[in-house]
């Protein structure tokens, strides 16, 4: 079975003899985002699909941050490479969840959490505990908690 890494791998080596300078160096990167992250313990180790799935959506979280940053600062072709990477990134990650199916789950969980007589604002960290490992990696923590809060609003 091909690890994911491995994947990152042969697309990398794809990529450069395509001479495909965004994919490659935006992969050569993320490698080495997984390289920092497999030495960064007492002992170096393999990192599982699950794991290194993190750091690619660090890194494509990252990547979106910085795009959003060089529009503001009124650099365009900056934001479109950082958007770019970002875009690329993206298609290792899991399908992120629709609005739509993110709603569904919030609501589900809020009513959970009511059951379990947690109501309003403070049921936030309630509803939250819930929700979280249905989304792990299918949705950002920030637009969770945007949708959780409006939900708990009412």
């Amino acid at each position: 079975m091909t690890t994911l890494k491995s994947k990152l791998h042969e697309d990398l080596n794809a990529a450069i003899k395509e001479r495909d300078e965004l994919r490659s160096s935006t992969l050569r990167l993320t490698l080495a985002a997984i390289t920092k992250e497999e030495v960064a313990g007492k002992e170096k180790r393999e990192l599982s699909d699950d794991e290194v799935l993190k750091v690619i959506t660090k890194e494509a979280k990252k990547r979106r941050e910085a795009a959003d940053a060089f529009a503001q600062g009124g650099r365009p072709e900056s934001a479109e490479r950082e958007k770019a990477e970002g875009e690329l990134l993206a298609t290792y990650l899991p399908k992120q969840l629709s609005d739509e199916e993110l709603e569904n789950i919030v609501a589900q969980a809020v009513s959970e959490a009511k059951a379990g007589g947690a109501e309003g604002p403070r049921a936030m960290g309630a509803v939250m505990k819930i929700v979280n490992p249905k989304v792990a990696g299918l949705a950002e923590g920030g637009r969770v908690a945007a949708i959780v809060k409006k939900h708990l609003a009412g």
